[in-house]
């Protein structure tokens, strides 16, 4: 019950994919609790379950059918206990399938596209009415302005780190990806919005902000004065907020690179050493097949530029083996780009036809030969990775405590470079930034003690045996 004794409702929300569905399942969270909805852990609990999709994967949809199947039982049993549960699909595949979803899965009582988001809570009350509802306008615009206004519901996450999307939509039309048909244009949201929603973001204790969108880089917002600002003058701007320490940005495309960005890697102490810089692929014959518009010793030249303004930057990647055409040619360029640009971190994939886009319908690569590929191509980035944990080991790095660990006593940070960080030390930490000597290397985390902390036990126990 809630203070004026009405029975509170409860949302399940499942969240798939990038980034920008967490962030956008944060906001839809905020959006549903003037309805009076809270949010809870299992689908079991729930009065609305939302589902918020991804469909960067053919599969994908399949996936979503088939955890709706589960919830047809699960409905099914509520009804017989006398309680109405409200099944939602959101995200990227209730954009591209849209009614389809309804037909598929009568169990489905609303489907809402990602730009219809600021319509949530009118759509969900519509839904409960019994007939289907689906929304999958294209109206980005109206979804920041709606999105935009703060709201007494809004939740503090408890987090010392945080997203916040800049960005949406995309007009490069790489021909392997569907974002331009779920996602839309290209749209911006303007510098006003995003230094309140940082501003209240460093209020609820958030030390370290990344930027998001599906080409963040891209991004070009209205300033204060009616200009059109671009990424660095935003970075700027944010690194004015008291209270955020740390910026970050992805996902970035390489033609959006601009001198400005780079030397705010240089300039800029707040914007961390690392990037998420797509490439695809080494082959500029594949890279041409998939209309990204950028050859191979162009971004080549690019890592050089950020590498020589930052040196110590962490380069992450994604790479896609077996687009249709694929030689072994062509491949062998890719694992050479690898081998030059260098990474320490990276998202490689076999190619796999996103239903609409251009490259979908034509001649594939068989299925052994990709996974041939994909299996090389994962070790060579896995040698970089282990390189680039090994590399750190013997230095000091200014680590933001974020949670406790596992074990006891343990908390985990995150270091510039984006690579988790173990230690034992005091939850007080938690929330700070500290430096930390580097001690060693695992598989997926650095370990280290706080700076100091070896030496001054080693000088106490000498004090002591002396």
């Amino acid at each position: 019950m809630n203070r004026s004794g009405e029975e509170l409702k409860k949302v399940f929300i499942k969240t798939y994919g990038c980034q920008m569905n967490v962030y956008d399942s944060e906001r839809m969270t905020d959006a549903l609790a003037p309805l009076g909805y809270t949010p809870v852990a299992a689908a079991e609990a729930a009065d609305l379950i939302l589902l918020n999709t991804c469909h960067i994967r053919a599969k994908a949809a399949e996936k979503v059918y088939s955890e709706l199947g589960r919830l047809r039982h699960l409905k099914a049993a509520a009804a017989a206990e006398g309680r109405v549960v409200v099944v939602a699909v959101a995200g990227c595949v209730a954009q591209a399938e849209g009614t389809e979803i309804v037909r598929r899965a009568p169990v489905v009582d609303l489907v809402v596209g990602p730009q219809s988001y600021q319509r949530l809570p009118e759509l969900v009350e519509e839904a409960g009415s019994g007939r289907p509802v689906v929304a999958t306008d294209f109206a980005v615009a109206e979804k920041f302005a709606v999105l935009d206004r703060p709201t007494a519901t809004s939740r503090a996450s408890g987090r010392v780190a945080a997203f916040l999307t800049v960005q949406e939509g995309c007009d490069k039309f790489c021909t392997f990806c569907v974002v331009p048909y779920t996602r839309g244009a290209d749209v911006s949201r303007s510098v006003r919005a995003i230094v309140a929603e940082a501003t209240r973001r460093a209020d609820e204790g958030v030390r370290e902000l990344t930027l998001i969108g599906q080409n963040v880089n891209a991004w070009h917002g209205e300033g204060p004065d009616g200009s059109t600002w671009d990424l660095a003058r935003l970075l700027f701007r944010l690194a004015e907020i008291p209270g955020i320490d740390r910026l970050r940005y992805t996902t970035s495309h390489p033609l959006d690179m601009n001198d400005a960005l780079i030397a705010a890697h240089r300039d800029l102490d707040v914007l961390m050493p690392y990037l998420h810089l797509p490439a695809q692929s080494g082959s500029d014959r594949v890279l041409g097949a998939m209309n990204r518009r950028h050859s191979r010793a162009d971004y080549l030249r690019l890592v050089e530029r950020i590498r020589s303004a930052r040196p110590d930057i962490a380069l992450a990647g994604d790479f896609i083996v077996g687009f249709p055409g694929e030689s072994a040619a062509d491949f062998a360029d890719t694992l050479s780009l690898v081998e030059e640009a260098g990474y320490a971190a990276a998202f490689s994939f076999k190619y796999s036809p996103r239903p609409g886009t251009p490259a979908a319908s034509a001649e594939q690569v068989p299925a052994a030969v990709k996974a041939e590929r994909l299996a090389r191509l994962q070790a060579l980035l896995d040698r970089q990775r282990v390189a680039f944990m090994r590399s750190r080991v013997g230095t000091v790095a200014e680590v933001l405590f974020e949670r406790r660990g596992r074990h006891r006593g343990q908390i985990v940070g995150r270091s510039p470079w984006l690579v988790p960080v173990q230690l034992t030390a005091a939850p007080e930490l938690i929330g700070t930034i500290s430096r930390v000597d580097i001690e060693q290397a695992g598989a997926n985390s650095l370990f280290g003690a706080l700076a100091g902390a070896r030496t001054a036990a080693a000088a106490a126990a000498v004090a002591v045996s002396g």
